[in-house]
């Protein structure tokens, strides 16, 4: 997150929208050395390096533990020769001043040697078990070495205790040393020695993660720290310093001087309204990249805090118009060697600090990291941005830990799924996503949206710009298909708008006699009508919905139970007789819908894909996975026939 977060400052910087005081000051991490376990930390120092971050500090606690285990032996050589492979500096804090004072005495040279040689386990063992046992270690390896006797003899237990856990990482002065002997801006790295659970007494114990003091333990604990019964919380208790001289010194400490710590960024004003990409056949896909471009022509104002990403999936996300005209950031103009040597190509991609699309690898977790930063650059940084990043819909999945702690942080972006489901007919199972609108459903801080046309696309965009910037607002997920479809010939009313935004609306409103009324969503509304067109010459009345965002709904069907107020989705099916009966059908997870028949108590028979595709064209898969206008007319015969068997039907 700082390696993003300092890409984030130096994305502002060279847009001039950041004070030097904030431009200049460093990002700074405290990790634990058995977090090096996770592929994304070596994915995200891959990517700052591409991006050549600055001012960048981690300071890594290396206690050579981790939950439930001991750090291999060897972890420091690859973690040392990983970051100097990525160009950062290295500075090892390994012992502190009373070892630095030993290893100085007749012996000591020896005395270093055996710590450096120590496996980590055995260090950790002496640590736990004390002074005594590091007597009888270091006098059976070293007994006979000049000086070491000599050492030992001056050292009580507890003295010897505390000499031979004395790594630098608990040493302030070795620690501040440290920090003021660092003078450029490149990444450093800071290799902490330390030991686990430093001065209680389980420390160096491999079990002491989930350890707990004894009652006993605490007193003995609070007495060796000169802390009295009922002074526990005292800010000075145990110290021997005067009360005035300690307050007198902490009020003159920089960082606790008065600043602004959560920065409050100005508005970025939305137009009430997008004009609609033209087009008779068109996917939702396209009209976002029409929309996008749209914006960077007709909406400079707001265009100029728009900032995009994409991990390698540019191209086919539909963001090449957007990039095309607002170009790739990067810290150094960079030529574009195709175009210098006039070979044709579409991308005209140049580079720049003034680009605003900033390009990354094929690793989705950094996408959601620098979405998350980028999201936090207004209370960060005191500057806004609306970032938008793009990914396949599956890999959605690949970076879920990343999305769902930048919801948690309150990160503010919108992020495009496209291509989703099977409707991306030809690329098979491994691009085709499934269940990612429940993912929409179930994230905290997330609102998303599935549209159908593109018109309700361009009023989702509007929506989530302003969203984005609200005291209670949030992200937002925009799950897109490439499949084009035709789009209605209408206009926008207010109303229309309302329904859209609120999850749902009737594209044909069911009659007092419908038996039946299609609920569908997203790509499948061809097949939705289609069907319905069908029905309504057997089934007079037949409704059908348009599902807009099944994530809104549903929350809002939630938070009516609550309240008392009746729901859009309650509102909607007052228009649909108690005894007719649902059916349901979207390209996903079919319980994305399904629970629409709760909502009146209507029987509903939901359709959707609940298993990996395959390869081939629409009308195959469609009909395959039943999700096909065929599908639709089956399923309402199936209601219609329960219906007659309970004795409801009017046919």
């Amino acid at each position: 997150m700082t390696s993003f977060a300092a890409l984030t400052r130096d994305y502002l910087a060279s847009k001039g929208r950041i004070d030097e005081r904030t431009a200049s000051g460093r990002m700074m991490a405290l990790v634990g050395d058995a977090e090096f376990d996770e592929g994304n930390i070596f994915e995200a120092m891959l990517e700052s390096w591409k991006h050549d971050v600055r001012k960048l500090w981690w300071i890594i606690d290396y206690n050579r533990q981790s939950l439930d285990a001991v750090i291999s032996d060897r972890i420091f050589h690859r973690m040392d020769s990983v970051f100097q492979g990525m160009d950062w500096n290295v500075i090892t804090l390994k012992y502190g001043a009373l070892l630095n004072q030993a290893f100085a005495r007749r012996g000591g040279d020896a005395l270093r040697e055996w710590i450096d040689q120590c496996p980590n386990s055995r260090y950790s063992a002496l640590s736990y078990k004390g002074g005594a046992a590091w007597r009888t270690q270091l006098l059976h390896d070293l007994g006979d070495t000049s000086g070491i006797r000599e050492l030992l003899d001056d050292h009580d237990d507890l003295a010897l205790q505390r000499l031979m856990t004395n790594l630098a990482g608990h040493d302030l002065s070795s620690i501040t040393e440290c920090f003021r002997t660092i003078k450029d801006d490149r990444p450093t790295c800071i290799i902490a020695y330390t030991i686990k659970g430093n001065g209680l007494p389980f420390a160096g114990h491999k079990d002491n993660h989930a350890g707990m003091m004894t009652a006993e333990q605490v007193d003995q604990f609070k007495a060796s720290l000169g802390i009295s019964d009922g002074d526990e919380w005292d800010r000075f208790a145990g110290l021997d310093v005067p009360a005035a001289d300690l307050q007198a010194f902490l009020d003159g400490v920089p960082i606790a001087q008065p600043a602004v710590r959560r920065h409050r960024a100005s508005r970025v004003a939305v137009p009430p309204a997008f004009e609609v990409p033209a087009g008779e056949m068109l996917s939702t896909q396209q009209g976002f990249g029409r929309l996008l471009a749209d914006i960077g022509r007709m909406h400079p104002e707001l265009a100029d805090h728009l900032v995009t990403t994409s991990p390698d999936v540019t191209v086919s996300t539909n963001l090449g118009g957007w990039v095309n005209r607002r170009g790739i950031f990067d810290a150094t103009d960079r030529a574009d060697t195709f175009k210098d040597e006039r070979i044709s190509s579409v991308q005209n991609w140049s580079m720049s600090p003034r680009g605003q699309h900033i390009e990354l690898g094929i690793a989705e977790s950094n996408l959601f990291i620098l979405l998350a930063a980028l999201g936090l650059a207004g209370p960060l940084f005191g500057s806004r941005l609306l970032p938008i990043g793009t990914v396949y819909d599956p890999f959605i999945s690949r970076g879920l830990d990343a999305m769902n702690y930048a919801c948690y942080q309150d990160a503010r972006f919108i992020i495009v799924g496209t291509p989703s489901g099977v409707s991306l007919a030809p690329e098979g199972g491994a691009h085709q996503s499934i269940y990612t609108p429940l993912i929409g459903i179930g994230q905290p801080g997330l609102t998303a949206f599935e549209p159908a046309f593109v018109d309700e696309l361009s009023e989702m965009l509007r929506w989530s710009f302003e969203h984005l910037q609200d005291e209670d607002g949030g992200s937002v997920y925009l799950r897109l298909s490439t499949r084009p479809i035709a789009q209605p010939q209408r206009t926008m009313t207010a109303a229309l708008k309302a329904d859209v935004l609120a999850g749902a609306y009737w594209l044909v409103r069911p009659g007092h006699e419908a038996e039946v009324a299609v609920i569908a969503c997203g790509a499948v509304v061809p097949e939705a009508m289609e069907a319905h067109a069908q029905l309504v010459e057997d089934l007079p009345g037949t409704g059908l919905m348009i599902v807009t965002s099944p994530d809104r709904l549903e929350a809002d069907w939630r938070r009516s139970m609550a309240c008392g107020q009746a729901s859009q989705i309650e509102r909607l099916l007052r228009d649909v007789p108690g005894e007719a009966g649902l059916i349901t059908i979207m390209d996903a997870h079919p319980a994305t819908l399904s629970w629409i028949g709760a909502v009146g108590r209507h029987r509903v028979i939901p359709l959707g894909v609940d298993r990996f595709g395959q390869s081939g064209d629409i009308p195959d898969l469609y009909r395959t996975y039943g999700i096909d206008a065929d599908a639709i007319v089956t399923a309402a015969a199936r209601l219609i026939s329960q219906c007659v068997v309970s004795g409801f039907s009017r046919t």
